[in-house]
């Protein structure tokens, strides 16, 4: 498995996944949709694919001497590596922001505020587009488009509830921008962590049941 996550780094890598890392930052923009950082985690897998598509990579991997089941399983667990990377920036930058920012501009009128639910949401957006995304991919690798406009819709259809839901009172403490609820807070990005690996596994699972009847 090691030598195919290096060949994932080393061949099929696309540049923008390094930059897309950086738009973890992009918490300290004031009033602006948070979640949508996540989505880009996403861009990131679909430009991946794509690259290796377009090198001829999965029919020269399946030449080598692997098990044919270990391919997805290898390239889930690059994307899931920058997933994790990008969500441990985005919390990083919100420990600074809410450390050095005035109160007046840490709450976000256009989505969830920048807390530690928002990165349990960040969490579960990652493996619900894992579970939409490389099962569906995996079932014919020549078409990366559809997989991916589909776990997209996926995503935002997510967001755009999340974002309703700071309309409702009962959400007023998972929306707050200071250290208040911290408990409540806690228990969401646990339960979204929790989510997230439960999602990305049953997506591995499935990505390799399917590969596996793939004719190459």
């Amino acid at each position: 498995m090691r030598p195919l996550i290096q060949k994932e780094l080393s061949l099929c890598l696309h540049p923008t996944e390094i930059v897309f890392l950086c738009f973890a930052a992009l918490v300290f923009v004031p009033n602006y949709p948070y979640e949508v950082i996540f989505f880009f985690a996403g861009l990131s897998a679909f430009f991946h694919c794509m690259s290796a598509r377009e090198n001829g990579d999965l029919a020269f991997t399946c030449a080598l001497p692997v098990r044919k089941r270990d391919v997805p399983l290898a390239r889930i667990a690059v994307a899931v590596l920058f997933q994790c990377i990008l969500l441990l920036l985005t919390a990083l930058c919100i420990a600074v922001k809410q450390l050095t920012f005035p109160a007046e501009l840490l709450v976000n009128r256009a989505g969830n505020s920048a807390n530690l639910a928002f990165c349990g949401f960040g969490a579960l957006l990652s493996g619900a587009f894992n579970l939409a995304f490389f099962p569906m991919y995996y079932k014919d690798p020549n078409k990366v488009g559809v997989p991916f406009v589909v776990s997209s819709a996926v995503q935002f259809a997510l967001i755009a509830v999340m974002v309703a839901l700071r309309q409702f009172p009962f959400y007023a403490p998972l929306a707050s921008s200071d250290l208040s609820h911290c408990g409540m807070k806690l228990a969401v990005l646990l339960g979204g962590l929790a989510l997230y690996c439960a999602l990305t596994a049953l997506s591995a699972w499935l990505s390799m049941k399917r590969f596996e009847r793939v004719d190459l």
